[in-house]
């Protein structure tokens, strides 16, 4: 699998008021054969986090055709589980409505954060409403600390999820960070989901986290990417592939997408998202500062892959 780096497609641009900083957790929706809509997060200065969007042209993602002037999604009220920020995680079409599932956080005082799946819909794709005031993934005894982070398949009647999952807190060089790994779970209507104990992904050596799993089925074959975070290494891009979607083989460096000698992305490559467009295969993708420089793309296959 060889990946071509095509470059930066977006950087905060600060235009609005709610986009100061970041272009965090690509995430990619073909509206038609011609335009991709590519949801992102970004923060405002009160670094709350609320989703807008770019759309591109499918056959040349560099080239940006629109920009949303508004989020398509706000915070939640006080108190509530997604009043510090929303980002994007996927989105699936269901009944000729968008399904959008994102990541809702709050900030905390004894850990730094605390991030559960909320799930909005929208008819248009650009005006989204909650389905709750509560998480579509929240809190169980097994996982007590995250559930989000969502990739869903629409499989016949019924759906599947893999998401992020917390086993524990961990420090690193004086900082807490959550322990987090894979896991899968299925649901009828979208919004109540059966989990199951499996870890798909789980760590290995000094790794503290594989996150933003994003999976595509392929014929028979479920392949998966994600972020791997560990403590002797910047984020990168690791790959799996299962028969079934719960038994995985790590295929991490089928995956390979170097960071560049300078730029953008120069620090790290995290946050992974692929779609199908014009017979070609697109990974959009964050660089430095999980987002802070924005977001590129690279291309399957190519001339000058390595």
């Amino acid at each position: 699998m060889r990946w071509t780096k095509k470059g930066l497609v977006y950087a905060p641009a600060a235009a609005h008021g709610w986009d100061r900083e970041y272009a965090h957790l690509p995430t990619a929706y073909a509206v038609d054969t011609r335009t991709l809509r590519i949801y992102f997060a970004s923060l405002d200065e009160k670094r709350h986090g609320r989703i807008g969007y770019v759309e591109v042209d499918a056959e040349e993602p560099s080239r940006i055709t629109a920009i949303g002037p508004h989020p398509v999604l706000d915070i939640g009220a006080p108190g509530l589980f997604d009043d510090s920020g929303v980002n994007p995680a996927c989105i699936v079409n269901r009944g000729g409505d968008q399904y959008l599932y994102y990541i809702g956080w709050q900030r905390a005082e004894q850990v730094p954060y605390m991030l559960f799946a909320g799930l909005a819909i929208s008819s248009d794709g650009v005006r989204f409403r909650k389905v709750s005031r509560t998480p579509v993934l929240d809190r169980t005894p097994e996982e007590p600390f995250i559930r989000s982070s969502t990739t869903v398949l629409s499989e016949g009647s019924s759906l599947r999820c893999w998401y992020v999952s917390a086993l524990n807190w961990t420090t690193i060089h004086g900082v807490l960070y959550p322990e987090y790994v894979i896991r899968h779970a299925e649901s009828t209507d979208g919004i109540r989901w059966k989990s199951y104990s499996d870890i798909c992904i789980p760590l290995v050596d000094d790794e503290f986290g594989i996150g933003r799993p994003w999976v595509l089925k392929d014929g028979g074959l479920y392949r998966m990417w994600y972020s791997i975070r560990s403590r002797s290494a910047p984020y990168r891009l690791g790959y799996a592939e299962s028969d079934d979607g719960v038994r995985w083989e790590r295929k991490d460096h089928e995956s390979a997408l170097p960071r560049s000698e300078t730029g953008w992305d120069s620090e790290m490559i995290c946050y992974p998202c692929v779609i199908d467009a014009i017979g070609r295969r697109y990974l959009f993708y964050n660089g430095n500062r999980h987002g802070a420089s924005g977001f590129g793309y690279a291309v399957l296959g190519g001339p000058d892959a390595d």
